[in-house]
This record gives structure tokens, sequence and C-alpha cells, in this order.
């Protein structure tokens, strides 16, 4: 399968806060990949060097073909870039922002109206084409962002963190229209923290601190987690939570609601077992079962900690 983006070594230090280190990333055309973890394992850093905003500490980086320090003026003319926090300009119209866009990228005359037109259409902007982007809701900023960002058609759309201040049909709505965007050819990197997002994804990189924690398609990393997945029943679940918590063989422990979502090392014989046993010396009576593992699941395993979600 060809190949949109590789790095390799890729690092960047802050002083002695090495935010990057050492990642090795193999991107394939026409997919979309997704960067999951919490803030501060590095996604925007890494998105950031991906695009030639950030020069490399150490490593080396091809974007389609193109060095992406060297040749960082070739690659912006080909990628999109949706940052986290809207970054068009709030006191200018949709028309006006759209204009201006258009006008960085050099489109002809015929050319900026023929895709500004279609682009109101695609992202559903015709009803505001006077109305100044400071005043629009949460979804409609991220549809003309997200307009924005792919006026210019872009081989590659890179997207730090797109959804984190929309309500969850905006982002349902949103990831159509990236499916839509992969239907036509176009490659996309996308930042999230939501685990739904995760899942759509056609492949996922995990990031913890700086590095690959695990990889691979969704449901891969569910199936292969390393670890056995118990799911735990009881009246009592937060005295299970502390008992349990205190088992070597178990890694991790996570409540949902009267459920307990228990990693258990897969060296351990029998896990359900061990833990009914345990719960049932506790004075806990518990329903206790295998399970399949879920992508915070894999998120646990591969980094020993839960995922701290920002709002």
């Amino acid at each position: 399968m060809e190949i949109a983006i590789t790095a390799r070594g890729l690092t960047r230090r802050f002083g002695d806060l090495t935010a990057v280190d050492h990642l090795d990333l193999d991107i394939p055309r026409g997919r979309i990949y997704g960067f999951l973890g919490p803030n501060g394992s590095g996604k925007s850093t890494t998105i950031r060097m991906l695009c030639g905003l950030l020069r490399p500490s150490a490593g080396s980086v091809e974007v389609l073909g193109y060095d992406a320090t060297r040749e960082s003026e070739l690659v912006r003319r080909r990628i999109g870039y949706m940052t986290q926090r809207f970054s068009l300009y709030e006191d200018l119209s949709t028309d006006e922002n759209l204009d201006f866009i258009a006008e960085i990228y050099g489109l002809a005359r015929r050319e900026k109206r023929e895709r500004i037109s279609a682009a109101r259409r695609e992202y559903r902007l015709d009803g505001l084409r006077r109305q100044r982007a400071g005043t629009m809701s949460g979804g409609q900023r991220q549809r003309l962002a997200l307009a924005a960002a792919t006026l210019h058609r872009p081989e590659l759309l890179l997207l730090d963190e797109p959804t984190s201040a929309v309500d969850p049909q905006s982002r349902r709505e949103f990831w159509e229209s990236l499916f839509d965007l992969v239907e036509a050819g176009t490659t996309i990197l996308v930042s999230t923290h939501y685990m739904d997002e995760a899942e759509r994804c056609h492949q996922l990189g995990i990031l913890d601190r700086g590095r690959i924690a695990a990889e691979g398609p969704p449901k891969t990393l569910t199936k292969n987690i390393g670890a056995a997945v118990i799911e735990v029943i009881c009246d009592r679940p937060r005295a299970a939570h502390h008992v349990l918590d205190a088992l070597d063989e178990v890694r991790s422990v996570t409540q949902l609601g009267s459920r307990l979502h228990i990693l258990v090392d897969p060296a351990a014989k029998e896990p359900e077992s061990l833990i009914g046993h345990r719960l049932e010396e506790s004075g806990l009576p518990s329903e206790v079962e295998r399970t399949e593992a879920s992508l915070e699941d894999v998120f646990v395993a591969a980094t020993r900690k839960p995922l701290e979600l920002s709002g």
C-alpha cells in the first residue's frame, strides 16, 4: 500500500522535556489514521512536525514524498491543517474567510468561485454566508474550519483534536464528512481523546509520553490486548475495587456504574476463578465472567494508566 507519511526516529525536545521520543510511523494513503492519547502525550507536537511547522530535534519525516523539514513549503501546499482552536478570523463572515483562504492558496478567480460555492453546499454554509465567524455555534465554526482546510483539495488532511468543542451530533456529522473525503482519495491523520472517534479510524496509534504504546486497527488492538478482561457485577463495587486492586495479578480496575472491568495478567491461571474466589473470601458475592476488551482497556494495558480525558 502506498505510504503518505513516513517518520523514523522522530524526536522533539523542549529544553529538558522530550515531547516526542523516537517515533516511527508509516501511514498509508486513503485511510484515516488516529492518534489516541491524553493531553501531553505528544499528539499536537507530532502533527506540527509532520506539517513542517516545527523542526524535529532528531529523526526524519517524509510527507507525500517530500522531506517535511527541508521542503516544508511544498508539503504545506499539499496538505490541509485544522487546529484544535478555531483559527479563522472571527470578525470576518463565512464568505470572507473562505475568500481569504482561497487567495492564500492562489486559486484563480473562476476556480475560487466554484470551490467556495461547492464548499458552502458540502458543509451547509449557504445560510451563513454573511454571518461573522465569531457569532457562530461550535458546530457551525467546525464546518467552516473544515471547508477552509479542504478548499485547495489537499492530498493529506491533518486534524488536531477537531471535535473537542462540539456536541455529539456535530461530531457524528463531522466524521461523516471525513469519510466522504477519504472516499474521494484524501488521507487523514486525526488526533483525539474520544474512544468512539478512535474506533472509527482505519488504523490507530496510542501515544504515551511521546512514544507509540500500541498500534494497529482498532479491532486488532482489542483482540490482541495482552491481558485477560474480566467483568464483575456486585452490590458493593467500591469495596470490590479496593480488594481486587491489591492483587498482584491485576493490572487495573475500572468502575462502570455497578460493573467493574478488570485487566488481569495473561500469565494468571483461571483469572475468573482468581477474581471470584478473592471476592468471595472478602464477603463480596459477585457475578464474574470474561468479556471482550474495549479500546479503553487497550489504552490501560498499553500504558498501565487510565486515560485522562479533557473536556
